[in-house]
């Protein structure tokens, strides 16, 4: 009996059939079958995107391996339908293509779930957001699910495996206090939508960024200078913060002024507010619309003080509107012969 294929042989299988060449066959088939629906897929993909409301990078991310699994499904079909394979060979097609079809379904329902969670939990959909500590909560959950329906399946009782993942359960959750705190603190503040993904926020502790990230242990915020704060989800859920992004965007600053006595302080006010109307509506980052308004509030030792109120887009863009006011009512203020404070300590 020889030890190893000849050609002969392998020539003989090709006209009446047989283990290689059935392997060959199935390895063709699966080829066939992914390269197809990659094709049939990215054509979906572009669809969709233009379609519906979801963005490119979602959909990809939902449709994630679904055509090597049922390229992988298509392959075994057609092994199974086309070549004539013996009983024992059959029934394990029959047992791969059940599991493969599990499978699959396990792993969209993950991803569609995760997607949904992400859109819907996100503060925005043009703003690029990433929620891990959802992918991994759902995609843990789902799998466990789908795992159990392939135990069960191939009549394996899951009810040892139930019984014992409850008492390891028990087990894990009094040695990972810390980290189960971590990560409920993350699940329930982002249901809460007290924070959300890209939102600014200002911790007590005097750290403050753009959110854009929540994983099971940790929140990382980006901060205006780029560096990344990380702070453990229980901190936050904890901490006394301020959202700048809720219920709006738009907040109102105010920017002091003082100037000394002797000016006519109608003429100031009048002045100061043409001033601030003016930028507001020539500024990319103030509100258009909205009437500034001046407010005296102490008579000091060398001059009066006054504050300025205006409203901007986005607590960010502070510094810079700040920036384009001083400016501005400095050289009008010139113009007019109106005379700042200059303190000399």
């Amino acid at each position: 009996m020889p030890r190893y294929l000849t050609w002969k042989m392998l020539m003989e299988e090709f006209k009446n059939g047989g283990p290689h060449v059935h392997m060959m066959a199935f390895i063709l088939f699966n080829i066939v079958g992914i390269v197809l629906l990659h094709y049939v897929f990215k054509g979906l993909i572009a669809f969709l995107s233009k379609h519906t409301r979801g963005s490119k990078e979602a959909w990809e991310s939902t449709f994630r391996f679904l055509p090597v699994l049922l390229g992988m499904m298509l392959g075994s079909s057609l092994t199974k339908n086309i070549l004539d394979l013996p009983t024992f060979v059959r029934h394990g097609l029959n047992m791969h293509f059940h599991s493969l079809v599990i499978f699959t379904i396990t792993l969209f329902t993950a991803h569609l779930i995760a997607a949904y969670l992400k859109s819907r939990l996100s503060k925005s959909e043009e703003r690029s957001s990433s929620m891990s500590i959802l992918a991994t909560v759902v995609d843990i959950g789902v799998y466990m699910v789908g795992f159990l329906f392939i135990l069960n399946s191939y009549g394996i009782s899951i009810s040892p495996l139930l019984t014992a993942l409850g008492a390891g359960g028990l087990a894990s959750a009094l040695a990972l206090q810390d980290t189960l705190a971590n990560l409920f603190s993350g699940i329930t503040t982002i249901f809460s939508k007290q924070v959300r993904m890209g939102d600014y926020i200002k911790l007590s502790s005097g750290e403050s960024g753009r959110v854009v990230d929540m994983n099971w242990r940790n929140t990382t915020i980006r901060t205006a200078t780029g560096n990344m704060i990380i702070v453990p989800n229980k901190n936050i859920a904890a901490s006394n913060l301020t959202n700048y992004e809720q219920p709006l965007a738009e907040c109102t600053i105010t920017i002091p002024i003082t100037v000394t006595y002797g000016n006519d302080l109608q003429k100031v006010e009048d002045v100061t507010l043409g001033v601030a109307q003016y930028v507001l509506e020539k500024s990319e980052y103030g509100v258009t619309g909205f009437q500034p308004l001046v407010r005296y509030d102490q008579l000091g030792d060398y001059g009066i003080r006054f504050q300025v109120v205006l409203r901007i887009k986005n607590i960010l863009d502070e510094a810079a509107l700040r920036h384009q006011f001083i400016k501005v009512v400095y050289r009008k203020y010139q113009e007019e012969g109106i005379t700042l404070l200059v303190r000399h300590d």
